[in-house]
């Protein structure tokens, strides 16, 4: 997996952007300072060992040696998602997919759920709960994606949360980024005072899918 598709790709990892892809990203990177020293390492070997990582599921210090050095990778990446240029590129991108499959990039659909995953060690207590109906002791992640798979928004709770809870906040959330959404499909999970507390205060309609007989 972590080598090159084929002995003439310029890539040293199947998770390296191709020119194409970067010709995407790079013009929503923040512009370097032209003054001051020049900086060692180029965004697009930065770009490529995120990548490698969010594909991989490495730790940060176990980057290839031929990346840069993981804390410069690591503080680029923390640099850029408190700044916002992580949420901003991921909607830009989705915008385009959508413009590209003849959607409008405001999706006024989508499909909301949780699934609780098992905490690493590294994970303290507080931000962890145990998921009675999974048996699972860790965290939840509840995401709304639009009718094509597409990520509108994802938020991490513990486990312990029941789906109608972070259900109501994921979907305020999912309003805020995308004011457009009108309808959203659930399983039984979100049944209950949450449909009517989502109409009323997010106007959006929450239809439950119900497993069909057999």
């Amino acid at each position: 997996m972590d080598v090159a598709t084929s002995p003439g790709d310029p890539r040293r990892y199947e998770t390296d952007l191709t020119d194409e892809q970067w010709a995407l990203i790079e013009p929503l990177l923040p512009a370097r300072s032209k003054d001051g020293p020049k900086p060692k390492h180029a965004y697009r070997d930065i770009v490529d060992a995120i990548f490698y990582v969010v594909r991989t599921g490495c730790a940060w210090r176990h980057l290839p040696s031929d990346f840069p050095p993981w804390p410069t990778v690591f503080g680029y990446f923390t640099r850029w998602r408190e700044q916002g240029v992580v949420e901003r590129m991921h909607d830009r991108l989705r915008d385009e997919a959508r413009d590209a499959a003849g959607r409008d990039p405001m999706a006024s659909a989508g499909i909301v759920d949780a699934q609780s995953v098992k905490g690493a060690a590294t994970v303290g207590t507080s931000a962890r709960g145990y998921d009675a109906g999974k048996k699972v002791n860790g965290r939840k992640r509840h995401i709304v994606v639009d009718t094509t798979g597409l990520l509108l928004v994802v938020m991490v709770t513990a486990a312990s949360v029941q789906d109608r809870d972070g259900g109501r906040r994921v979907l305020e959330k999912a309003k805020m980024a995308m004011p457009s959404l009108a309808h959203v499909w659930a399983d039984g999970g979100y049944a209950g005072k949450l449909l009517a507390f989502v109409d009323s205060l997010c106007r959006i309609t929450v239809e439950i899918v119900k497993i069909p007989k057999g």
